[in-house]
This record gives structure tokens, sequence and C-alpha cells, in this order.
């Protein structure tokens, strides 16, 4: 006679803090025949800390993540000791930044999707890492990588210009990137406007940009704020 082994259906944690995707996802799984666990994001006192340690506890062998986990922070930074524990890692976002996927490629997540895309999408590509199957061609993989690592020079090289800065033509940018104007800028310095002119011509010239929108652009990419009085 012969005897049949069971098999244990597939752990699968995921991390996300939209509830109610996450729930959709986690009900479709199981009646696939996965064992899913969710994270409970509410808890104040949860960080990125506890949601690792939560998740190694669980020891899954997939997990589906999220970048964006409000309050707690950037779902990036996990990426890496999660497939570190040997855990394939398929992060699902609402973030179209192809940059932004290659980073998470780079970290050592097996693909990106879309939350746009549907439930059945998720389903597959689940059943192709579950089953070895690549997701991409290394073309693909290897062009996106490399857009995040151009992405990264490139803030490197923008928070580098940054801090070529005067504190007071700091204090002229972040004015500009809360939509002052010079006139404003001048009258509650007490300056003249051909003073404020003179330091926004310095900040384009140190930031090699050849307007007031996009050295304001550059500013909020790289998440760069005035100095506090």
């Amino acid at each position: 006679m012969t005897m049949t082994v069971a098999t244990r259906p597939m752990r699968i944690t995921i991390i996300d803090d939209h509830a109610l995707f996450a729930e959709s996802v986690a009900l479709t799984l199981e009646a696939e025949g996965y064992h899913v666990r969710r994270i409970d994001l509410t808890d104040p006192h949860t960080s990125l800390a506890t949601i690792l340690a939560s998740a190694l506890r669980s020891a899954p062998r997939m997990v589906l993540l999220d970048l964006s986990l409000g309050r707690v922070g950037d779902g990036v930074r996990l990426i890496a000791p999660l497939t570190a524990s040997g855990a394939s890692v398929i992060v699902i976002t609402g973030s179209g930044d192809q940059s932004r996927w290659g980073e998470c490629l780079r970290q050592g997540a097996k693909a990106v999707l879309l939350k746009t895309c549907p439930l059945s999408q998720v389903i597959s590509t689940v059943k192709r890492v579950r089953d070895g199957l690549p997701l991409m061609t290394s073309e693909e993989r290897a062009t996106l990588i490399a857009m995040a690592l151009h992405d990264r020079d490139e803030i490197r090289d923008i928070r580098s210009r940054l801090e070529r800065l005067t504190r007071r033509e700091m204090e002229v940018l972040g004015a500009l990137m809360t939509g002052a104007q010079v006139r404003e800028i001048a009258r509650s310095s007490v300056v003249s406007e051909a003073t404020v002119r003179t330091q926004v011509k310095s900040i384009l010239a140190k930031l090699d940009m050849n307007s007031q929108i996009a050295a304001v652009g550059a500013a909020y990419k790289v998440g760069w704020r005035p100095p506090e009085d």
C-alpha cells in the first residue's frame, strides 16, 4: 500500500496597513489553501523593529509587503532582513515609481506588484514564487535596479549640493518651498528684493538648477528641510 504524505500549507505573512486590502488578499489566499497571517499595525507602539520581530517569529516562506506603512515608516527597510531569513518577499504597492521598484529588487524582493492589479495576479505571482518560477526577465530586473542606483546617486549628489548653501540661503530655499515669493521673503527678512534675488541666484548656481521650481522639487525629492530657528 502506498502512503501519501500530507504537505503542510505554505506560510504567508501579510504586512500592510490597509486593513480591507490585506483582509481581501488573506481570504483569497486562504481559499487557495495557504496558511496566512496578518500582522496588526494598529498598536501605537508598533515600529519597524516590532514588525520584523513578529514576522520572523511566524517563520513565513513568503511575505507580502506594502511599502508605505503609515506612521510606522518605509517598508523597504524590511526587505533585506526578511529575505535574509529565507522568506520570499513580494512587494505590493500603490507607488508607480519604477526606481523605487528597482530598490525593492536590489534589496532582495522577488517581485513588485501594483495594488491596482487584480487579485488573480497576486495569486498567480504567489504560485510562481512558490514553484520557483521567474517573474521577470533578467534584463527587466537589471533595468529597474539600474534605475534605482541612478536615483540613489542623484539623491546623494543633490544632498551634497544642498550642504554647500549658507544658512541664509537655506532659509530662503525653505521659504520658496512654502510657496513664498521674493517680495514676501524680502519683506519678512527686512532686506531688499534685490538682495533676495541675489541669494536665489546663488542657490540655483550651487544646486546647478535653472529655476526656482527645479530647486524646490530637488529639495522635496531628497526630503530636505531648512534649519530650524
